[in-house]
Protein backbone atom coordinates (compact mmCIF):
# COMPACT_ATOMS: atom_id res chain seq x y z
CA UNK A 1 0.00 0.00 0.00
CA UNK A 2 1.42 3.01 -0.65
CA UNK A 3 0.04 6.00 -2.53
CA UNK A 4 2.06 6.63 -5.43
CA UNK A 5 0.82 3.55 -6.97
CA UNK A 6 -2.43 4.96 -7.57
CA UNK A 7 -1.08 7.52 -10.77
CA UNK A 8 1.25 5.00 -11.60
CA UNK A 9 -1.82 2.24 -12.21
CA UNK A 10 -3.53 4.88 -13.88
CA UNK A 11 -1.20 5.77 -16.28
CA UNK A 12 -1.16 2.06 -16.91
CA UNK A 13 -4.32 1.42 -17.74
CA UNK A 14 -5.70 5.40 -19.11
CA UNK A 15 -2.35 7.08 -20.15
CA UNK A 16 -4.49 9.23 -22.47
CA UNK A 17 -7.00 9.83 -19.81
CA UNK A 18 -7.09 13.79 -18.34
CA UNK A 19 -5.12 13.75 -14.77
CA UNK A 20 -5.75 17.30 -13.94
CA UNK A 21 -7.07 20.50 -14.92
CA UNK A 22 -6.20 24.16 -13.80
CA UNK A 23 -6.83 26.81 -15.31
CA UNK A 24 -5.21 26.57 -19.13
CA UNK A 25 -3.26 24.07 -18.33
CA UNK A 26 -4.19 19.86 -18.56
CA UNK A 27 -2.03 17.10 -18.60
CA UNK A 28 -2.72 13.33 -19.21
CA UNK A 29 -1.98 10.64 -16.67
CA UNK A 30 1.13 9.43 -18.58
CA UNK A 31 2.52 12.68 -18.33
CA UNK A 32 1.62 13.17 -14.44
CA UNK A 33 3.79 10.50 -13.54
CA UNK A 34 6.64 11.79 -15.69
CA UNK A 35 6.86 15.34 -14.28
CA UNK A 36 6.10 13.46 -10.65
CA UNK A 37 9.41 11.39 -11.49
CA UNK A 38 10.82 14.69 -12.31
CA UNK A 39 9.92 16.51 -9.72
CA UNK A 40 11.30 14.11 -7.57
CA UNK A 41 14.75 13.69 -9.30
CA UNK A 42 14.65 17.39 -8.53
CA UNK A 43 14.31 17.35 -4.95
CA UNK A 44 16.74 14.34 -4.80
CA UNK A 45 19.42 16.96 -6.68
CA UNK A 46 18.54 19.51 -4.12
CA UNK A 47 19.28 17.01 -1.60
CA UNK A 48 16.43 15.10 0.24
CA UNK A 49 16.78 12.12 1.27
CA UNK A 50 14.78 9.14 2.33
CA UNK A 51 12.86 10.31 5.46
CA UNK A 52 13.33 13.85 4.89
CA UNK A 53 10.66 16.13 5.47
CA UNK A 54 9.41 18.43 2.74
CA UNK A 55 6.75 20.92 3.64
CA UNK A 56 4.56 23.18 1.21
CA UNK A 57 2.77 26.57 1.79
CA UNK A 58 0.46 26.88 -1.02
CA UNK A 59 -3.10 27.60 -2.62
CA UNK A 60 -4.71 24.53 -4.45
CA UNK A 61 -3.31 23.91 -7.91
CA UNK A 62 -2.24 20.90 -10.37
CA UNK A 63 1.60 21.76 -8.81
CA UNK A 64 0.25 21.23 -5.26
CA UNK A 65 -1.51 17.16 -6.88
CA UNK A 66 2.50 16.89 -8.25
CA UNK A 67 3.85 17.81 -4.50
CA UNK A 68 1.63 14.88 -2.67
CA UNK A 69 3.16 11.66 -5.31
CA UNK A 70 6.76 13.59 -6.06
CA UNK A 71 7.65 13.89 -2.33
CA UNK A 72 6.96 9.76 -1.41
CA UNK A 73 7.99 8.86 -4.74
CA UNK A 74 11.78 10.45 -3.61
CA UNK A 75 11.26 8.57 -0.44
CA UNK A 76 10.68 12.16 1.74
CA UNK A 77 8.06 12.60 4.39
CA UNK A 78 4.62 15.34 3.62
CA UNK A 79 4.30 18.15 5.63
CA UNK A 80 1.25 20.39 4.57
CA UNK A 81 1.03 23.87 6.05
CA UNK A 82 -1.93 25.47 7.09
CA UNK A 83 -2.42 28.31 4.41
CA UNK A 84 -4.85 30.52 7.78
CA UNK A 85 -1.99 30.20 10.10
CA UNK A 86 -0.39 32.95 11.50
CA UNK A 87 3.74 33.10 10.82
CA UNK A 88 4.67 31.62 13.73
CA UNK A 89 2.34 28.29 13.75
CA UNK A 90 3.61 27.58 11.10
CA UNK A 91 7.38 28.45 11.83
CA UNK A 92 6.84 26.39 14.77
CA UNK A 93 5.57 23.55 12.54
CA UNK A 94 8.58 24.02 10.43
CA UNK A 95 11.14 23.85 12.96
CA UNK A 96 9.02 21.08 15.16
CA UNK A 97 8.63 18.55 11.59
CA UNK A 98 12.51 19.38 11.10
CA UNK A 99 11.63 20.13 7.34
CA UNK A 100 14.48 20.98 4.99
CA UNK A 101 12.60 22.34 1.90
CA UNK A 102 9.62 24.29 1.41
CA UNK A 103 7.25 24.66 -1.82
CA UNK A 104 5.56 28.15 -1.83
CA UNK A 105 3.39 30.27 -4.35
CA UNK A 106 2.74 33.61 -5.29
CA UNK A 107 0.16 34.16 -2.52
CA UNK A 108 2.79 33.40 0.69
CA UNK A 109 6.04 35.27 -0.85
CA UNK A 110 5.81 38.00 1.45
CA UNK A 111 5.17 35.81 4.76
CA UNK A 112 7.21 33.04 3.44
CA UNK A 113 10.20 35.45 3.62
CA UNK A 114 9.71 35.91 7.54
CA UNK A 115 9.23 32.09 7.40
CA UNK A 116 12.39 31.78 6.05
CA UNK A 117 14.16 34.18 8.15
CA UNK A 118 12.72 31.87 11.08
CA UNK A 119 13.72 28.64 10.14
CA UNK A 120 17.40 28.14 10.01
CA UNK A 121 16.75 24.41 8.90
CA UNK A 122 15.66 25.22 6.25
CA UNK A 123 17.86 24.29 2.89
CA UNK A 124 15.49 25.02 -0.20
CA UNK A 125 12.91 26.96 -0.96
CA UNK A 126 11.14 25.78 -4.54
CA UNK A 127 8.77 28.63 -5.76
CA UNK A 128 5.47 27.30 -7.80
CA UNK A 129 4.19 30.30 -9.37
CA UNK A 130 4.78 31.18 -13.36
CA UNK A 131 7.05 34.04 -12.54
CA UNK A 132 10.79 35.36 -12.01
CA UNK A 133 12.01 33.32 -8.50
CA UNK A 134 12.85 35.66 -5.69
CA UNK A 135 16.38 35.73 -5.32
CA UNK A 136 17.09 32.50 -2.83
CA UNK A 137 14.71 30.33 -4.42
CA UNK A 138 14.24 27.52 -7.10
CA UNK A 139 11.86 27.79 -9.58
CA UNK A 140 9.64 25.25 -10.19
CA UNK A 141 9.54 24.78 -13.64
CA UNK A 142 12.73 25.54 -14.40
CA UNK A 143 14.10 22.37 -12.11
CA UNK A 144 11.41 20.14 -13.76
CA UNK A 145 13.59 20.67 -17.13
CA UNK A 146 16.79 20.23 -15.59
CA UNK A 147 15.92 17.24 -13.60
CA UNK A 148 16.02 13.33 -14.85
CA UNK A 149 13.25 10.89 -13.63
CA UNK A 150 14.23 8.39 -10.98
CA UNK A 151 12.59 5.64 -9.56
CA UNK A 152 9.93 5.37 -7.08
CA UNK A 153 11.24 4.58 -4.14
CA UNK A 154 7.91 2.68 -3.33
CA UNK A 155 7.95 3.63 0.63
CA UNK A 156 4.28 1.77 2.02
CA UNK A 157 2.44 0.06 4.54
CA UNK A 158 3.81 1.32 8.01
CA UNK A 159 6.77 3.89 6.43
CA UNK A 160 5.94 7.73 7.30
CA UNK A 161 3.61 9.21 4.91
CA UNK A 162 3.19 12.90 6.08
CA UNK A 163 2.66 14.82 9.24
CA UNK A 164 -0.60 16.38 9.12
CA UNK A 165 -0.19 19.38 11.58
CA UNK A 166 -3.55 20.43 13.66
CA UNK A 167 -4.49 22.34 16.41
CA UNK A 168 -2.82 21.48 19.68
CA UNK A 169 -4.21 21.18 23.37
CA UNK A 170 -1.36 22.74 24.66
CA UNK A 171 -0.99 25.97 22.87
CA UNK A 172 1.39 24.83 19.65
CA UNK A 173 0.37 22.92 16.59
CA UNK A 174 0.50 18.80 16.89
CA UNK A 175 2.08 16.87 14.18
CA UNK A 176 -0.57 13.80 13.04
CA UNK A 177 1.89 10.67 11.87
CA UNK A 178 -0.01 9.17 9.00
CA UNK A 179 1.64 5.97 7.48
CA UNK A 180 0.69 5.10 3.60
CA UNK A 181 -0.97 1.99 4.91
CA UNK A 182 -3.51 4.78 7.41
CA UNK A 183 -4.38 7.00 4.19
CA UNK A 184 -4.45 4.29 1.93
CA UNK A 185 -7.02 2.14 3.87
CA UNK A 186 -8.63 5.60 4.47
CA UNK A 187 -8.85 6.60 0.93
CA UNK A 188 -10.02 2.98 -0.06
CA UNK A 189 -12.93 3.35 2.30
CA UNK A 190 -13.82 6.88 0.84
CA UNK A 191 -14.06 5.46 -2.43
CA UNK A 192 -16.39 2.74 -1.54
CA UNK A 193 -18.30 4.67 0.62
CA UNK A 194 -18.65 7.69 -1.46
CA UNK A 195 -19.19 5.93 -4.75
CA UNK A 196 -15.62 7.35 -6.02
CA UNK A 197 -15.55 4.30 -8.84
CA UNK A 198 -17.00 5.35 -11.49
CA UNK A 199 -15.18 6.33 -14.55
CA UNK A 200 -16.33 9.46 -16.05
CA UNK A 201 -16.13 11.95 -12.58
CA UNK A 202 -14.73 14.95 -12.65
CA UNK A 203 -13.81 15.82 -8.84
CA UNK A 204 -13.01 19.29 -7.88
CA UNK A 205 -10.81 20.78 -5.52
CA UNK A 206 -12.41 23.43 -3.32
CA UNK A 207 -11.63 22.41 -0.52
CA UNK A 208 -7.90 23.41 0.83
CA UNK A 209 -5.69 21.20 0.03
CA UNK A 210 -3.94 21.38 2.99
CA UNK A 211 -6.79 20.09 4.38
CA UNK A 212 -6.98 15.96 5.85
CA UNK A 213 -10.57 15.80 4.42
CA UNK A 214 -9.24 17.20 0.71
CA UNK A 215 -6.51 15.02 0.56
CA UNK A 216 -8.29 11.62 1.23
CA UNK A 217 -11.19 12.37 -0.99
CA UNK A 218 -8.30 13.33 -3.65
CA UNK A 219 -6.92 9.69 -3.16
CA UNK A 220 -10.06 7.99 -3.34
CA UNK A 221 -10.56 9.86 -6.74
CA UNK A 222 -6.87 8.91 -7.70
CA UNK A 223 -7.16 4.86 -6.72
CA UNK A 224 -10.19 5.39 -9.52
CA UNK A 225 -7.92 6.81 -11.99
CA UNK A 226 -10.83 9.88 -12.01
CA UNK A 227 -9.80 13.81 -13.44
CA UNK A 228 -8.97 16.43 -11.02
CA UNK A 229 -10.44 20.19 -11.49
CA UNK A 230 -8.35 22.82 -8.91
CA UNK A 231 -9.64 26.42 -8.45
CA UNK A 232 -7.02 27.93 -6.30
CA UNK A 233 -9.23 28.89 -2.68
CA UNK A 234 -12.92 28.64 -2.60
CA UNK A 235 -14.78 31.70 -3.99
CA UNK A 236 -18.38 31.15 -4.42
CA UNK A 237 -19.22 32.14 -8.19
CA UNK A 238 -15.62 30.11 -8.54
CA UNK A 239 -16.69 27.19 -7.77
CA UNK A 240 -19.94 27.55 -9.54
CA UNK A 241 -17.68 28.79 -12.75
CA UNK A 242 -15.86 26.14 -12.06
CA UNK A 243 -18.86 23.64 -12.61
CA UNK A 244 -19.65 25.01 -15.63
CA UNK A 245 -16.81 25.33 -17.20
CA UNK A 246 -14.87 22.26 -16.39
CA UNK A 247 -18.11 20.09 -16.43
CA UNK A 248 -17.44 19.05 -12.62
CA UNK A 249 -19.47 16.03 -11.31
CA UNK A 250 -17.90 15.70 -7.73
CA UNK A 251 -16.93 18.29 -5.09
CA UNK A 252 -15.95 18.63 -1.35
CA UNK A 253 -16.97 21.33 0.36
CA UNK A 254 -17.58 22.46 4.50
CA UNK A 255 -20.90 23.18 5.87
CA UNK A 256 -19.89 26.82 6.22
CA UNK A 257 -19.31 26.67 2.20
CA UNK A 258 -22.23 25.40 1.31
CA UNK A 259 -24.12 28.24 3.05
CA UNK A 260 -22.01 30.74 1.54
CA UNK A 261 -22.93 29.87 -1.92
CA UNK A 262 -26.61 29.55 -0.99
CA UNK A 263 -26.58 33.17 0.34
CA UNK A 264 -24.68 34.60 -2.76
CA UNK A 265 -27.55 32.32 -4.62
CA UNK A 266 -24.67 31.18 -7.36
CA UNK A 267 -26.46 28.27 -8.14
CA UNK A 268 -29.04 30.17 -10.26
CA UNK A 269 -27.00 31.89 -12.19
CA UNK A 270 -24.67 29.34 -13.55
CA UNK A 271 -25.20 25.83 -15.23
CA UNK A 272 -24.31 23.17 -12.64
CA UNK A 273 -26.01 20.26 -14.19
CA UNK A 274 -23.28 18.05 -14.55
CA UNK A 275 -22.86 18.27 -11.07
CA UNK A 276 -24.07 14.49 -9.00
CA UNK A 277 -22.44 14.61 -6.02
CA UNK A 278 -22.03 16.82 -3.27
CA UNK A 279 -19.52 15.80 0.07
CA UNK A 280 -19.51 17.87 3.04
CA UNK A 281 -17.91 17.35 6.86
CA UNK A 282 -15.51 18.84 8.51
CA UNK A 283 -18.14 19.82 10.95
CA UNK A 284 -22.07 19.21 10.89
CA UNK A 285 -24.34 20.62 8.82
CA UNK A 286 -27.19 22.91 9.88
CA UNK A 287 -30.53 20.93 8.53
CA UNK A 288 -32.25 24.80 7.59
CA UNK A 289 -28.96 24.74 5.46
CA UNK A 290 -28.98 21.27 3.96
CA UNK A 291 -32.84 21.23 3.56
CA UNK A 292 -32.08 24.58 1.19
CA UNK A 293 -29.47 22.68 -0.55
CA UNK A 294 -31.07 19.88 -1.84
CA UNK A 295 -34.04 22.13 -2.49
CA UNK A 296 -31.58 24.29 -4.70
CA UNK A 297 -30.35 21.19 -6.40
CA UNK A 298 -32.40 18.23 -6.50
CA UNK A 299 -30.63 16.29 -8.67
CA UNK A 300 -27.53 16.51 -6.34
CA UNK A 301 -26.70 13.28 -4.35
CA UNK A 302 -25.69 14.45 -0.85
CA UNK A 303 -22.80 12.48 1.18
CA UNK A 304 -21.66 13.44 4.81
CA UNK A 305 -18.42 12.52 5.93
CA UNK A 306 -16.92 12.23 9.37
CA UNK A 307 -13.72 11.87 10.70
CA UNK A 308 -10.99 13.36 12.12
CA UNK A 309 -6.82 13.96 11.13
CA UNK A 310 -6.02 11.07 13.60
CA UNK A 311 -7.96 8.63 11.27
CA UNK A 312 -6.57 9.69 8.02
CA UNK A 313 -9.28 11.02 8.66
CA UNK A 314 -12.78 8.70 7.53
CA UNK A 315 -14.97 7.53 10.15
CA UNK A 316 -18.08 7.20 9.10
CA UNK A 317 -20.16 8.33 6.06
CA UNK A 318 -24.13 9.19 5.78
CA UNK A 319 -25.34 8.41 2.48
CA UNK A 320 -27.64 10.06 0.13
CA UNK A 321 -30.71 7.77 0.80
CA UNK A 322 -30.55 9.09 4.49
CA UNK A 323 -30.47 12.90 3.03
CA UNK A 324 -34.36 12.66 3.49
CA UNK A 325 -36.82 14.43 5.62
CA UNK A 326 -39.81 12.01 5.20
CA UNK A 327 -40.25 8.31 5.21
CA UNK A 328 -38.79 5.61 6.92
CA UNK A 329 -34.93 6.91 6.43
CA UNK A 330 -35.42 10.72 7.46
CA UNK A 331 -34.79 9.87 10.99
CA UNK A 332 -30.52 9.07 10.16
CA UNK A 333 -30.40 12.50 9.00
CA UNK A 334 -29.02 13.99 11.91
CA UNK A 335 -26.74 11.27 12.34
CA UNK A 336 -22.74 11.38 11.27
CA UNK A 337 -23.70 8.21 9.73
CA UNK A 338 -22.65 4.57 9.51
CA UNK A 339 -18.58 3.54 10.00
CA UNK A 340 -16.80 3.30 6.98
CA UNK A 341 -15.73 -0.16 5.34
CA UNK A 342 -12.54 -0.29 7.47
CA UNK A 343 -13.56 1.09 11.06
CA UNK A 344 -15.06 -0.49 13.80
CA UNK A 345 -16.42 2.36 16.44
CA UNK A 346 -17.59 1.71 19.53
CA UNK A 347 -18.94 4.09 23.06
CA UNK A 348 -16.74 3.92 25.97
CA UNK A 349 -17.81 5.88 29.29
CA UNK A 350 -14.82 7.61 31.38
CA UNK A 351 -13.04 4.38 32.55
CA UNK A 352 -13.28 2.62 28.50
CA UNK A 353 -15.73 0.61 29.25
CA UNK A 354 -18.22 -0.28 25.81
CA UNK A 355 -21.72 1.32 26.44
CA UNK A 356 -24.58 -0.25 25.18
CA UNK A 357 -26.73 0.73 22.14
CA UNK A 358 -28.39 4.37 22.55
CA UNK A 359 -26.19 5.72 25.82
CA UNK A 360 -23.92 8.25 25.53
CA UNK A 361 -19.89 7.50 26.00
CA UNK A 362 -17.04 9.25 24.44
CA UNK A 363 -16.73 7.89 20.80
CA UNK A 364 -13.58 6.16 20.21
CA UNK A 365 -12.61 4.42 16.73
CA UNK A 366 -10.18 1.68 15.77
CA UNK A 367 -9.06 0.47 12.12
CA UNK A 368 -5.98 0.45 9.45
CA UNK A 369 -6.58 4.09 9.29
CA UNK A 370 -5.78 4.79 13.13
CA UNK A 371 -2.78 7.23 12.90
CA UNK A 372 0.66 6.28 14.34
CA UNK A 373 0.82 8.68 17.02
CA UNK A 374 1.67 12.71 17.33
CA UNK A 375 5.43 13.50 16.50
CA UNK A 376 7.31 14.27 19.35
CA UNK A 377 4.48 14.15 21.69
CA UNK A 378 4.54 10.46 23.45
CA UNK A 379 2.52 11.71 26.05
CA UNK A 380 -0.29 13.04 23.80
CA UNK A 381 0.36 9.96 21.87
CA UNK A 382 -0.49 7.78 24.76
CA UNK A 383 -3.52 9.12 26.00
CA UNK A 384 -5.08 9.33 22.32
CA UNK A 385 -3.93 6.49 21.47
CA UNK A 386 -4.69 3.61 23.55
CA UNK A 387 -4.49 -0.24 22.54
CA UNK A 388 -4.71 0.65 18.85
CA UNK A 389 -7.94 2.85 19.18
CA UNK A 390 -8.43 6.34 18.88
CA UNK A 391 -9.89 8.70 21.24
CA UNK A 392 -12.06 11.29 19.22
CA UNK A 393 -12.86 14.19 21.98
CA UNK A 394 -16.35 13.54 20.76
CA UNK A 395 -19.55 12.21 22.64
CA UNK A 396 -22.14 10.21 21.35
CA UNK A 397 -24.44 7.27 20.79
CA UNK A 398 -25.07 4.74 18.50
CA UNK A 399 -28.35 3.60 17.38
CA UNK A 400 -29.53 -0.02 16.88
CA UNK A 401 -28.39 -0.18 13.38
CA UNK A 402 -24.85 1.34 14.09
CA UNK A 403 -25.51 5.00 13.06
CA UNK A 404 -23.49 7.48 14.95
CA UNK A 405 -25.18 10.52 16.72
CA UNK A 406 -22.64 13.10 18.05
CA UNK A 407 -23.95 15.18 20.72
CA UNK A 408 -21.38 16.83 22.72
CA UNK A 409 -17.64 17.06 22.94
CA UNK A 410 -15.57 15.55 24.96
CA UNK A 411 -12.32 17.15 24.99
CA UNK A 412 -12.00 21.03 24.48
CA UNK A 413 -12.24 21.69 21.03
CA UNK A 414 -14.25 24.02 18.98
CA UNK A 415 -15.27 23.45 14.78
CA UNK A 416 -15.45 26.76 13.41
CA UNK A 417 -15.84 26.89 9.21
CA UNK A 418 -14.53 23.40 9.47
CA UNK A 419 -11.30 24.04 11.24
CA UNK A 420 -10.78 22.33 14.57
CA UNK A 421 -9.63 24.82 17.39
CA UNK A 422 -8.41 23.82 20.34
CA UNK A 423 -9.25 26.77 23.27
CA UNK A 424 -5.72 26.22 25.18
CA UNK A 425 -4.16 27.83 22.20
CA UNK A 426 -6.77 30.73 22.55
CA UNK A 427 -6.41 31.10 25.81
CA UNK A 428 -2.76 31.33 25.58
CA UNK A 429 -2.96 34.33 23.48
CA UNK A 430 -5.35 35.70 25.45
CA UNK A 431 -3.41 36.32 28.68
CA UNK A 432 -0.59 38.32 26.78
CA UNK A 433 -3.10 40.84 27.24
CA UNK A 434 -1.78 42.85 30.68
CA UNK A 435 -5.53 43.44 31.47
CA UNK A 436 -6.06 39.15 31.68
CA UNK A 437 -6.27 37.36 34.75
CA UNK A 438 -8.07 34.21 33.98
CA UNK A 439 -9.21 33.23 30.97
CA UNK A 440 -11.72 30.12 29.44
CA UNK A 441 -12.21 29.81 26.11
CA UNK A 442 -15.52 27.60 24.63
CA UNK A 443 -17.58 27.35 21.59
CA UNK A 444 -20.91 28.85 21.53
CA UNK A 445 -23.23 28.57 18.41
CA UNK A 446 -23.09 30.75 14.99
CA UNK A 447 -25.39 30.31 11.86
CA UNK A 448 -22.54 31.46 9.16
CA UNK A 449 -19.40 29.22 10.80
CA UNK A 450 -21.49 26.21 13.21
CA UNK A 451 -19.67 27.43 16.26
CA UNK A 452 -17.84 30.70 16.94
CA UNK A 453 -14.84 31.59 19.35
CA UNK A 454 -15.95 32.90 22.63
CA UNK A 455 -13.69 34.14 25.58
CA UNK A 456 -15.08 34.97 28.92
CA UNK A 457 -12.26 36.94 31.16
CA UNK A 458 -12.01 38.09 34.68
CA UNK A 459 -9.78 40.82 34.66
CA UNK A 460 -7.09 42.20 36.84
CA UNK A 461 -7.46 44.47 39.62
CA UNK A 462 -6.99 48.44 37.85
CA UNK A 463 -9.13 47.19 35.04
CA UNK A 464 -12.29 48.10 33.74
CA UNK A 465 -14.73 45.88 30.99
CA UNK A 466 -15.22 47.78 28.36
CA UNK A 467 -15.80 47.49 24.48
CA UNK A 468 -12.79 49.16 23.74
CA UNK A 469 -11.14 46.64 26.23
CA UNK A 470 -12.54 43.93 24.31
CA UNK A 471 -11.10 44.66 20.97
CA UNK A 472 -7.82 45.33 22.28
CA UNK A 473 -8.02 41.92 23.55
CA UNK A 474 -9.06 40.47 20.58
CA UNK A 475 -6.83 42.75 18.21
CA UNK A 476 -3.63 41.42 20.64
CA UNK A 477 -4.40 37.72 19.57
CA UNK A 478 -4.35 38.73 15.86
CA UNK A 479 -0.54 39.17 16.66
CA UNK A 480 -0.16 35.28 17.70
CA UNK A 481 -2.28 33.27 16.03
CA UNK A 482 -4.30 32.90 12.93
CA UNK A 483 -7.66 35.17 12.73
CA UNK A 484 -10.01 32.55 12.63
CA UNK A 485 -8.92 31.26 15.90
CA UNK A 486 -9.09 34.93 17.64
CA UNK A 487 -12.24 35.05 19.87
CA UNK A 488 -15.11 36.79 17.81
CA UNK A 489 -16.60 38.26 21.38
CA UNK A 490 -15.41 38.59 24.93
CA UNK A 491 -17.38 38.54 28.11
CA UNK A 492 -16.07 40.03 31.30
CA UNK A 493 -17.51 38.62 34.77
CA UNK A 494 -16.11 39.08 38.12
CA UNK A 495 -17.17 35.87 39.57
CA UNK A 496 -14.45 32.75 39.72
CA UNK A 497 -14.79 29.96 37.38
CA UNK A 498 -16.93 26.67 38.47
CA UNK A 499 -13.55 24.19 39.01
CA UNK A 500 -14.10 20.04 39.70
CA UNK A 501 -13.03 18.68 43.33
CA UNK A 502 -9.93 18.35 41.85
CA UNK A 503 -9.42 21.91 40.73
CA UNK A 504 -9.97 21.77 36.90
CA UNK A 505 -11.96 24.23 35.33
CA UNK A 506 -15.53 23.11 34.09
CA UNK A 507 -15.76 23.95 30.79
CA UNK A 508 -19.16 22.28 30.17
CA UNK A 509 -20.20 24.54 33.16
CA UNK A 510 -19.18 27.46 30.99
CA UNK A 511 -20.68 26.46 27.91
CA UNK A 512 -24.17 25.17 28.64
CA UNK A 513 -26.34 28.76 28.76
CA UNK A 514 -25.05 28.91 25.25
CA UNK A 515 -26.32 25.69 23.84
CA UNK A 516 -29.47 25.49 26.03
CA UNK A 517 -32.29 25.63 23.24
CA UNK A 518 -30.48 23.34 21.47
CA UNK A 519 -30.83 19.38 21.03
CA UNK A 520 -26.95 18.73 21.05
CA UNK A 521 -23.89 20.64 22.16
CA UNK A 522 -22.35 20.97 18.94
CA UNK A 523 -23.32 23.09 15.93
Amino acid sequence: MNLTQTIRRSAQVSPNKTATVFAKREQTFSQLVERVARLAGALRKAGVKEGDRVAILALNSDRYFEYYFAVPWVGAVLVPLNIRWSVAENVYSLEDSGSSVLFIDDTFLEIGKEILAGCSQLKTCIYMGDGIAPEGMLTYEDILEEADPIGDAMRGYNDLLGIFYTGGTTGFPKGVMISHQNFYTSSIAALAGLDCNQQDIRYMHAAPMFHMADAAVSCANAIAGNTHVFIPAFQPQAVADAISAHQVTDLLLVPTMISMMLEKDVFSGADVSSLRKAIYGASPMPEGTLRAAIAKLPNVDFYQAYGQTELAPMATILRPEYHVFEGPMAGKLRSAGQAGYIVDIKIVDDQGNRLPIGQVGEVVITGPNAMLGYWNRPEQTASTLIDGWVHTGDAGFLDEEGFLFLVDRVKDMIVSGGENIFSAEVESAVTIHPAVLEVAVVGIPNVEWGEAVHAIVRLKQDYEASDELEAAIIEECRGQIASYKCPRSVEFREEPFPMTGAGKLRKMDLRKPYWEAYDRAVN
